[in-house]
C-alpha cells in the first residue's frame, strides 16, 4: 500500500505518543512558555536565535498569525504525560519530490534536559514520518560546539554529513533514514475514531 505523502497530514496533524513525552500540534494557550523561552539567553545561544525585545501583547498577535499560516510545516509542543508543556519540536522546509523534511528541537523547561525527554520526542516523530508517510529524509542542523546536541541525536540515529557556516554560527550537518531504530516496539497506530497515534508492542 502506497504511504500518504509527508505533506498529507497537514490539514489535520496527528497527536503522538511516546515512552515519556506526547507531542501534539501548537496552540495559542503555548504563547506564554515560547514567549518566557525566547527572552532565554542561553536558550537563544543553544538555539542560535536572537533573544526577542517585543511586548507580549506583540509578541501574541504575531503568534497567533504564525498558527494561522503554518507554511507547509508540523509543529508540535512536547508535554509529559501529565500535560506539562516542557519544549517544542518542527519539522519544516518540507520537500515533497524530495520526501524530506528538516528538524528542530528545544526543551525550554530547564527540569526535563538530560532525562531522555528530547530524545524521545526525536524518536516519536521519526517513528512516524518514516512508518506512516513516504518520507525518506529527515536533516537538521546543530551548533558545531554543541556536543550534547550532537550526542541526542547520534543516539536518534542521525549521522553526520558536513559542515556550514551561516553569518556568525558554524553548524554541522546531520541526517538519518528510515532505520529499523524507528520501528519494532515503537510502531504507531491510530487510535479508531481519533487523531491520536499510540504505541503498540509486539510489531
Amino acid at each position: 500500500m502506497r504511504k500518504p505523502s509527508i505533506c498529507g497530514a497537514l490539514a489535520k496533524p496527528p497527536v503522538l505518543i511516546g515512552i515519556k513525552v506526547k507531542l501534539r500540534p501548537k496552540h495559542i494557550q503555548d504563547a506564554a512558555n515560547d514567549y518566557s523561552w525566547r527572552q532565554d539567553a542561553e536558550l537563544c545561544r543553544l538555539d542560535a536565535a536572537p533573544q526577542i525585545r517585543c511586548s507580549f501583547k506583540e509578541f501574541l498577535g504575531n503568534y497567533a498569525e504564525d498558527l494561522r499560516h503554518l507554511n507547509q510545516s508540523y509543529r508540535f509542543a512536547i508535554e509529559t504525560m501529565d500535560g506539562k508543556h516542557i519544549g517544542n519540536c518542527s519539522y519544516f522546509n518540507l520537500d515533497k519530490s524530495k520526501r524530506e523534511a528538516e528538524m528542530g528541537i528545544m526543551i525550554g523547561n530547564r527540569n526535563y534536559w538530560n532525562q531522555g525527554y528530547g530524545a524521545d520526542a526525536i524518536t516519536t516523530t521519526l517513528d512516524y514520518f518514516f512508518t506512516r508517510t513516504d518520507m525518506k529524509r529527515v536533516h537538521l542542523k546543530t551548533l558545531i560546539w554543541n556536543n550534547r546536541a550532537q550526542k541526542c541525536f547520534q543516539k536518534c540515529g542521525f549521522v553526520p554529513i558536513g559542515q556550514m557556516v551561516h553569518g556568525e554560527y558554524s553548524f554541522l550537518l546531520m541526517e538519518t533514514h528510515p532505520h529499523p531504530i524507528y520501528r519494532g516496539s515503537r510502531v504507531l497506530s491510530r487510535l479508531p475514531g481519533t487523531n491520536i497515534q499510540k504505541p503498540v508492542s509486539g510489531q
